[in-house]
């Protein structure tokens, strides 16, 4: 079930764009209570970085969709490479849910813990995004 292309290099590109902003963010939102001085500059660098970290998941939202038709339905009726399908899914499906979580959550407590699950999925993507690829061309 590979994909088109420039579909496949338009969601790999994505997701590494996700992956670098969400962790260059994190790096910057831990370094501007720590930094002497530079403070201002991780300030605003945390800033840019969950903007483009934002815009990357719309585009991120809208191919995740075209997969449903393309990729999801088709190869889950053919039985393929379910259990890391279904990581991925689940994954992808949390992650949209905290950062639903984290732009709306009116509680502290809601949102701390919103935040470490986003993060803590969202570092651990780079795997099952990676594995899923693995078995599926290993299988097909």
């Amino acid at each position: 079930m590979r994909l088109d292309r420039r579909f496949r290099c338009a969601l790999y590109a994505t997701f590494a764009v996700l992956f670098g902003t969400g962790s260059g963010w994190l790096l910057a939102d831990r370094m501007k209570e720590e930094a002497f001085g530079a403070g201002e500059a991780w300030q605003t660098a945390a800033a840019n970085l969950i903007m483009v970290h934002g815009g990357a998941a719309m585009i991120t939202l809208l191919l995740l969709g075209g997969l449903v038709p393309l990729h999801i339905q088709r190869a889950w009726r053919r039985g393929r490479n379910r259990l890391t399908a279904a990581a991925m899914l689940a994954t992808n499906g949390l992650l949209i849910v905290t950062s639903f979580g984290l732009y709306y959550a009116g509680s502290e407590l809601l949102r701390h813990w919103t935040s470490n699950i986003h993060i803590g999925l969202g570092l651990c993507l780079p795997v099952i995004f990676f594995l899923h690829v693995l078995v599926g061309r290993y299988r097909s």
